[in-house]
Formats: C-alpha cells, sequence, structure tokens
C-alpha cells in the first residue's frame, strides 16, 4: 500500500525523524489558512499523489508569499499530472501539501527496502540526492552503494557506518545520520513497511541532516496489524478494477495487453503470461484467484476481466489442487449468465476434479475453446483473437 508524502512525514516524525514543518489540505481555502502558521521565507508547494516526478511535471513550485501561494494553489488543485511514473493518463492533483523552506548545503539519496533474493534489509545511499536514481546508477553506479543487513531488532553503528560512508559528514552531522539510519530502521520494522526512500535526504547550511522529501510503501499483507495505517489508504489514487479485487481478495494488477489471465497461483499466473508474451500477444492483467476460490470469488474474478474494455479474449488456466475444477467451472458459469461475454474464452483445466468441470462447461451452452495444456491454451486464444 502506497501512502502520499504527507502521510509519510508523518509517520516518520512520529518515530524521532526530522522533517520540514508542514501542512496539507483538499482545498486552497483550508491550506491557505493553515499555511499561515508557518514560519518560513519560501512557501513550498507539493502536488499530493502516488507518483514520483513531480517536479519536472509542474507538481512542485516555490513561493515567495500568500499571495503567490494562493494563485499556485488554485492552478495545481485539479490538475492532471503527467510524470514518468503516471504514464500517459496522469493522475489528478486532489490534495495539496505545503511546507518551510530549507538551506541545502548538499543533497543525498537514501534508501531501505526488503532484498528478497537475498532475504535480507537492504540500505541503498547515495551523494547523488535529488536525481533519478535509476539515471545515475546506469551512468554512475559507483555513486551508489548498496548495505544488506540481516533481520534483527536493531541496526548496528557498524552497519550505519557503512551506509552513510558515501556521504563524507563530518562528525555532527555524521551523528545525525547514524542516528537517522537507526530510526528509520526501526520504523521500517515496527510498521512492516516494504519501502521507504528518502530523495533527497539533505544537510543545511546550519549542518543538520533533514528529510526533504519521503516515499513509504507498506505490506498489504500486514495491513490489518496496523489499523492506524490501513486508515491512511487512499482510494481515489488506486485503480477502480485493482479496488474492486481486494473487496473479492483477488490478487488483481491491471495489465496494458489484451488478453485477460485467470489463473490460480501466482507462479502459474507468471508462466501464463509469459506464454501469451511468447506467442506475440500482451496480458491484459495478473490475476490469481487463490487455492480455495469459491465459485462467488470465481464469478467475479471474470466479471473484473470483462469490466477492462481492452480485453479481446480471455485465459483460464486452472492447476486444481486445493482449487476444484468444477467450482472453477461452476463460477465460470454462473458470471457468463450474468453477463454477455462477447469476446473468445479459452479454458484449460487440470488436476482435482477435471472431468467434471470439463462437463459443467461442455454443458452450459457457453462458446468455449477447450485446451489440452497451456501451449496448447496460449496458441488457441493468440488465434482466437486475430
Amino acid at each position: 500500500m502506497n501512502i502520499h508524502e504527507h502521510q509519510a512525514k508523518q509517520i516518520l516524525k512520529k518515530y524521532g525523524v526530522a522533517v520540514p514543518n508542514g501542512v496539507f489540505a483538499h482545498t486552497v481555502e483550508e491550506l491557505i489558512e493553515k499555511s499561515k502558521s508557518l514560519k518560513t521565507e519560501k512557501y513550498i508547494l507539493k502536488a499530493q499523489i502516488h507518483a514520483g516526478g513531480r517536479g519536472k511535471a509542474g507538481g512542485v513550485k516555490i513561493l515567495s508569499n500568500i499571495k503567490e501561494l494562493t494563485e499556485a494553489s488554485k492552478e495545481m488543485l485539479g490538475k492532471k499530472l503527467i510524470t514518468h511514473q503516471t504514464g500517459p493518463e496522469g493522475k489528478v492533483v486532489k490534495r495539496l501539501y505545503v511546507e518551510e523552506s530549507s538551506n541545502i548545503e548538499k543533497e543525498f539519496y537514501l534508501s531501505c527496502l526488503v532484498d528478497r533474493a537475498s532475504s535480507k534489509i537492504a540500505f541503498i545511499s547515495s551523494d547523488q540526492g535529488g536525481m533519478d536514481i535509476e539515471e545515475v546508477a546506469k551512468k554512475n553506479p559507483e555513486k551508489i552503494i548498496t548495505t544488506k543487513i540481516n533481520y534483527s531488532k536493531e541496526i548496528s553503528n557498524e552497519d550505519c557506518e557503512s551506509i552513510i560512508k558515501i556521504f563524507s559528514l563530518k562528525e555532527k552531522a555524521k551523528e545525525q545520520a547514524k542516528n537517522l539510519i537507526k530510526t528509520i530502521y526501526k520504523m521500517f520494522i515496527s510498521t512492516d513497511a516494504s519501502m521507504v526512500e528518502i530523495n533527497p535526504l539533505i544537510l543545511t547550511k546550519e549542518k543538520n541532516m533533514l528529510c526533504l522529501d519521503a516515499k513509504v510503501n507498506f505490506d498489504d499483507n500486514a495491513l490489518f496489524k496496523h489499523p492506524e495505517i490501513a486508515e491512511l489508504r487512499d482510494f481515489s489514487e488506486e485503480d477502480s478494477i485493482e479496488i474492486e479485487a481486494s473487496k473479492h481478495d483477488l490478487s488483481y494488477i491491471k495489465l496494458d495487453g489484451s488478453i485477460g489471465c485467470m489463473v490460480n497461483g501466482a507462479g502459474l499466473a507468471m508462466a501464463t503470461m509469459d506464454i501469451i508474451k511468447l506467442y506475440g500477444e500482451e496480458p491484459a492483467n495478473f490475476l490469481d484467484v487463490g487455492g480455495g476460490a469459491s465459485k462467488e470469488k470465481v464469478s467475479a474474478a471474470l466479471k473484473l476481466i470483462l469490466s477492462d474494455k481492452n480485453v479481446k479474449g480471455i485465459l483460464i488456466n486452472i492447476f486444481g489442487g486445493i482449487m476444484r475444477c468444477d467450482v472453477l467451472a461452476q463460477g465460470v458459469v454462473d458470471a457468463a449468465k450474468e453477463m454477455d461475454i462477447s469476446v473468445p474464452l479459452v479454458v484449460r483445466l487440470a488436476g482435482t476434479n477435471f472431468k467434471e468441470g470439463k462437463k459443467i462447461l461442455d454443458n452450459s451452452g457457453l462458446k468455449l475453446i477447450s485446451a489440452e495444456n497451456l501451449d496448447d491454451a496460449a496458441k488457441k486464444i493468440v488465434k482466437a483473437i486475430k
């Protein structure tokens, strides 16, 4: 789950991380009234959307007074920002954040995330803060260091030293940076975060370390332990189909292709998408109905796929284990009776009760294309949509 910058900074502040003072609002009037409490020479106005690259898209403004802030806020609120992370459709700005300006001497990059390959927690640090870290990695990889840490309740001084070494800080700032690392680590572990990114982390001219921007993501599977974090979810920033999928406990991610996929098991879903690409088409989604899906859940999954206007065909690939093929088949039939399925539908069933499932589908009156295996299924759905 993603949250907004102002929410991320409030959480960091709660744990003792230094961030600029700021206020947020959903209306210009409220924002201006709140901004009057800030003690600053300049006002930093930031659009709040779940995407990076806001500055280049006009989503960050430096303003000298309340009058300028008012005019810029009216222009920014409701504006569609298009960044390298939003895609061409962009995101509409529905909330604004204003914070006090800072005297910047030096900018750094710092992030903390789960490294699944090594089953460790990785800190990534660079003295090239404020820039696109992917570009830095491509052009100047020596400017980035990664420190992998075994999970424990606390991070050691030695690991902190390794992480901030590239910053080349003097003693006062160095101690602040070490304490910052310890605090971020504690927050990361305590909240079940999956990523914390500070870009830029700055050294002010007053020789203080300050988090000028913050992005935090959380593990969806752990949100039941953190209801106060779950409440921060902004549904307006998420895809409407993905929101509907979450209501049915379906693992769904919308993609840009034309073949809708319904599969049980994440590994099988990935293999299904790969083989669709192998035969020259693109998947329209990742959709894992899970191992113990009911016919109601399967029916909801099919409706989700068909709600995507880009879908020209559907491939259902089920390997029955815990998931019984007859339950899947009945769910498909029930959903089909409630809607008009006008696109080709290829079904491959194997495993538990696949004969019973095939019989339900054969007797349903639906226009189905049966497949013997995954390779056969992929060939048939690609041929069918062409």
